[in-house]
């Protein structure tokens, strides 16, 4: 069915980090707007991790945590997927290597996220500084090449595919909006020292633009899931069903799996249990009445 689905992965991510920065930001809100004593003077608007490194920090690294690994899945679904032909195979060596080069750029990512959560900016400030660079720089190294992945599956399967160009062009956006506001919020800080509210705000913004980034994977799993519909007997060569007696005719009400969407789908994607539709492999194509 699709509700237990790949899907799910990145909704769970992106949910998880949108949660966690609205929890901090009203935390702080509620407190009456304190001033941490990590932050300067001349500095109202606190950092994300000003806020992670007050009382609340094991919020802030599980929240991290548990946005990551639900993120990672998604990278490593969508190659799996790829591989066992649900969704559209690559069509060579180079756009396979983006993708797994991709997948160690994400994990990297990961762990910068994780230990900077860890490594709060008043104990730990160089160690903490350092990891937020490998969290923006690594996961923007993986769009890169998730990005050229997508743009060579989108030339090879242009006609049948729209969407692989949809999910480049979205992540692309993400690479040169996410880039710019890295930075403009690396000259900021460096320049004042974290003394402004411009480089606070550009680093709350940067948290928000890289949900919707999450969020985009949606559209790269979505072509494997499957829906539940019920048919008349005979209508499908494929189906599953339970012989039932009503006023003496012998009748079935049988079920079968459909895709929720054929756009991008591999040419595994017709199959339920191990079988192909009709016998035959429909290279992504799905036919839901003319077998």
């Amino acid at each position: 069915m699709w509700i237990v689905s790949f899907w799910v992965f990145p909704v769970i991510s992106a949910c998880m980090w949108l949660a966690m920065l609205i929890a901090m930001i009203s935390t702080w809100a509620v407190k009456g707007k304190p001033h941490y004593s990590n932050m300067p003077a001349s500095r109202t608007i606190p950092y994300i991790s000003d806020i992670g490194a007050t009382g609340i920090q094991p919020l802030f690294i599980a929240g991290s945590a548990v946005t990551v690994v639900f993120l990672d899945l998604s990278f490593l679904a969508e190659r799996w997927l790829r591989h066992s032909g649900q969704l559209v195979r690559n069509k060579g060596r180079f756009d396979k290597a983006c993708s797994i080069i991709s997948i160690i750029f994400s994990f990297l990512g990961a762990a910068g996220l994780i230990l900077l959560s860890i490594f709060n900016d008043v104990d730990y400030r160089r160690v903490h500084d350092s990891m937020l660079g490998l969290f923006i720089g690594a996961y923007l190294i993986s769009a890169i090449f998730i990005c050229l992945e997508y743009l060579r599956l989108g030339v090879t399967y242009r006609r049948q595919h729209r969407v692989l160009f949809l999910s480049f062009w979205i992540k692309f956006l993400f690479i040169v909006i996410e880039l710019g506001l890295a930075i403009g919020f690396g000259v900021l800080n460096q320049r004042n020292r974290g003394a402004t509210n411009a480089a606070a705000v550009l680093e709350w913004v940067i948290a928000l633009v890289f949900t919707f980034y999450v969020l985009s994977f949606i559209i790269d799993l979505l072509p494997s899931v499957r829906t539940r519909r019920h048919i008349p007997q005979g209508e499908k060569a494929m189906h599953i069903g339970r012989p039932s007696t009503s006023s003496g005719r012998h009748q079935h009400e049988v079920t079968y799996e459909e895709p929720v969407t054929t756009d991008s789908m591999g040419d595994r994607g017709n199959t339920y249990r191990g079988q192909v539709v009709n016998g035959h492999p429909t290279n992504g194509t799905y036919l839901p009445r003319d077998f």
